[in-house]
């Protein structure tokens, strides 16, 4: 049941808080909105399915505000673009119904452990800076494995596709904007998703409080991805993901 008629400026401020740092870190880096927003509903005791579709509804403004400031500031591969909002939009809505039938969370202590390892590799990278930036190969299955796992596990489309772009040798600043932009269309699908599945049990007032403290952060993070230096925002990447699922890994091992 929402709780929207409680909704009071009190009660939300914390959730706008989180919601703008949130943004401003996934618009700036290309990850992390989801995991945080996800990690702190699920700390409030909402259940994964519920929590996971709260944050999607969120991102599916966020993300058309970021993906436009994104489009603007000229950070967007449209070719990749296309290449990776197709299987997103897939993997997004086969993730979803998923979470909202059956329980996925089995297979998440080895997703973070990979994403933790490709952490670590973008800080070394990021130490040998500058690499020798060429087209990323391997595309459309980040696409579709990164909006299965966005769904599934409540974030990770940033994670796993901007990381993994990012090592194959892609621009960091062109890939943080594509991956943003690209992320609509599957957060998009995948809220339709939960919906369909669930119902308005997602929407609340921690959900409204991350939708306007994200929506005023993300043309930041655009003008933020245009500004920092690639090594800097390279080595930026590597920590938030490291730190991010270091301690999603820490909290799936512990329950």
């Amino acid at each position: 049941m929402s709780d929207f008629s409680l909704l009071t400026l009190e009660a939300i401020l914390p959730f706008i808080a989180v919601g703008f740092a949130a943004q401003i870190i996934d618009g700036a880096l290309g990850m992390a909105f989801g995991v945080i927003s996800n990690t702190l509903l699920l700390t409030l005791g909402v259940p994964p399915a519920a929590a996971s579709a709260g944050v999607h509804t969120v991102e599916t403004f966020t993300t058309a505000v970021s993906g436009i400031s994104h489009a603007l500031h000229r950070n967007v591969r449209w070719r990749l673009f296309l290449r990776l909002a197709i299987p997103g939009v897939i993997g997004g809505a086969l993730g979803a119904y998923m979470l909202s039938n059956i329980d996925a969370s089995v297979a998440k202590p080895f997703i973070l452990a990979y994403l933790v390892a490709i952490g670590l590799f973008l800080l070394w990278r990021a130490v040998r800076y500058p690499p020798r930036e060429r087209d990323p190969k391997i595309v459309e299955p980040l696409g579709l494995i990164g909006g299965f796992l966005d769904a599934a596990g409540g974030g990770g489309w940033g994670p796993v596709v901007t990381s993994n772009l990012l090592v194959q040798g892609a621009s960091p600043r062109l890939t943080v904007g594509t991956v943003n932009t690209a992320e609509f269309f599957t957060t998009l699908t995948i809220s339709v998703t939960f919906i369909s599945q669930i119902g308005l049990a997602a929407f609340t007032q921690a959900t409204a409080g991350l939708l306007i403290g994200g929506v005023i952060a993300a043309p930041l993070g655009a003008i933020l991805a245009k500004r920092v230096p690639p090594k800097r925002l390279l080595f930026l990447v590597g920590s938030i993901l490291t730190a991010t699922s270091l301690f999603s890994l820490w909290h799936a091992l512990a329950r």
